[in-house]
Parts: C-alpha cells; sequence; structure tokens
C-alpha cells in the first residue's frame, strides 16, 4: 500500500519510527477552551516544539496556518460527541475519508468506545472507515477506550488489551489507547497487538515530571510514541513541554533530562 506507506512518513519520524501527535480535536466536545480558542498560535507552538503532526476537525483545517504540511503533519477527526450529550461516550461521524484526502490530509482518525449501549453502531462505522481508508491509502489511527456501562476502570489491563486488539483487527494502522500504569501491563498491551501503539494523555495532570513519567515508562514498555492533547495545548509553555515529550519519545531521554532548557 504504497499511498498509506508515503503519508505514513509524514506522521513518524524517518529515524526513529515513532511519533509525538497532538490532538486538538476537542473543540466539538468541550468547546473553545484554553489552548485551542486561537488554535493556529497553538499549532505554531507545537511545530516549533518538534510535534509529528496534528488531530483536528475538517471545519479547522484552513485555519490551521502554513505549519500543516510543511511542519507537521496533518489527522483529520472524523468522530464527534458534546460534552451535553446524554451519552458523550456515543460518538458518530461527521466526516468520511474521501472528503479528509481532498484537505490534503495525511492520515484520518476514528473515536470507538467499547463496553457501552452503541458499542455496535462505533465498530461498524469503524469497519467500513477502515475498508475505505484501504481503498484511499489513507493511514487510519484508532481512539480505542474501554468506556461504558460494563467497564469497572478505562485503564483495566484486559479492557486496554481487547481495545488495541480490535483497532488491529479492525484494520488500523495505529492505535491509541489508555496507559495502563506500569511497564510491565503496558508490555502486555502492546504484545497483543501487531500495529504501533501510542498513549493518550487524558485529563489534565498535575504535574510536567508525571506526564512525562508516564511517557518514558510507556516508551519502555514498547509503545510508538504518544498522542497527547490537553496536557500540551493547555500547558503555560506549549513548545517546550512538546520538546521535552519529543525528546522521550525520539531520543530515550529520562524525564528529568528531557525537562531542562
Amino acid at each position: 500500500m504504497v499511498g498509506k506507506a508515503i503519508r505514513l512518513r509524514r506522521i513518524f519520524d524517518q529515524k526513529s519510527a515513532k511519533t509525538v501527535i497532538v490532538p486538538m480535536d476537542h473543540g466539538i466536545s468541550m468547546g473553545p477552551v484554553k489552548g485551542i480558542a486561537d488554535i493556529r498560535t497553538t499549532i505554531d507552538k507545537v511545530a516549533e516544539g518538534g510535534a509529528s503532526a496534528i488531530v483536528i476537525h475538517k471545519g479547522l483545517v484552513q485555519y490551521a496556518g502554513p505549519s500543516v504540511g510543511s511542519k507537521l503533519g496533518l489527522i483529520v477527526h472524523l468522530s464527534a460527541s458534546t460534552a451535553m450529550s446524554p451519552d458523550p461516550n456515543h460518538k458518530v461521524l461527521v466526516a468520511d475519508a474521501d472528503a479528509v484526502a481532498a484537505l490534503g490530509a495525511d492520515g484520518v482518525s476514528i473515536h470507538c468506545n467499547i463496553g457501552g449501549e452503541h458499542e455496535d453502531e462505533m465498530i461498524s462505522d469503524f469497519g467500513a472507515v477502515s475498508d475505505r481508508c484501504r481503498e484511499l491509502g489513507m493511514p487510519l489511527l484508532a481512539m480505542c477506550y474501554p468506556r461504558g456501562k460494563n467497564v469497572k476502570s478505562q485503564f483495566d489491563l484486559e479492557a486496554v488489551k481487547h481495545c488495541a486488539r480490535l483497532a488491529a483487527e479492525l484494520g488500523a494502522d495505529v492505535v491509541k489507547t489508555n496507559y495502563t500504569g506500569t511497564i510491565d501491563s503496558f508490555k502486555e498491551v502492546v504484545g497483543g497487538t501487531p500495529i504501533p501503539v501510542v498513549i493518550a494523555g487524558g485529563p489534565k495532570m498535575d504535574s510536567d515530571e508525571a506526564l512525562l513519567k508516564m511517557v518514558h515508562e510507556a516508551m519502555q514498555a514498547g509503545a510508538k510514541g504518544v498522542s497527547i492533547g490537553r496536557n500540551v495545548f493547555q500547558h503555560d509553555d506549549v513548545a517546550r513541554i512538546t520538546r521535552a515529550i519529543g525528546k522521550v519519545v525520539f531520543m530515550g531521554m529520562r524525564p528529568e533530562e528531557a525537562y531542562r532548557r
């Protein structure tokens, strides 16, 4: 699949085969929160910090600025729901791979939660999007999480392993999921799926040290990178935290070394 291979080179660093993705698709779910109200400025700061790619929705591509395409790969998100919904975990498709290809994207992403009432619909959408991405030569990033009434904890090892494997089974090229808390447990997640695994950042963390420690442990466990949103775009120094994450991901630096100026 030549098209996928070429586009993945714009998302993954060629020397390390790893990636630092910064999702900024939160405007639909959360509104214009800190860090993405002026999204073009934040995108430029992420580019300055050396990120590999961003994730945004289709309507913001025209406002993203010249950093996209010259310094940053572009992944366009296809799924959405709002925090005001009766079920925010129910993601629906708001774009398709053809429209995203016309926007110049290097990849698409889809969100699929398992364990809830609408799991069947999201899995069905996932399968259909995956088929079209294969036809178009478009890389597919799957954001897969255990979320719903049948899930005791979204960090449960067996549930996260299931999410990662589901993504591969349905044809994703990369899966984003939760870090399970320890190197040994996350090794099982990585070992249970043949596609690259990147970790989510989750809610805003208490400290940069905690964030970088999580990233370092995930890389030690075999992750191929990160896809971290709020802990980057809501940081007081977006470029600096992006750069620090990159040092951990691409260079294997320890957290205390990576955050030095």
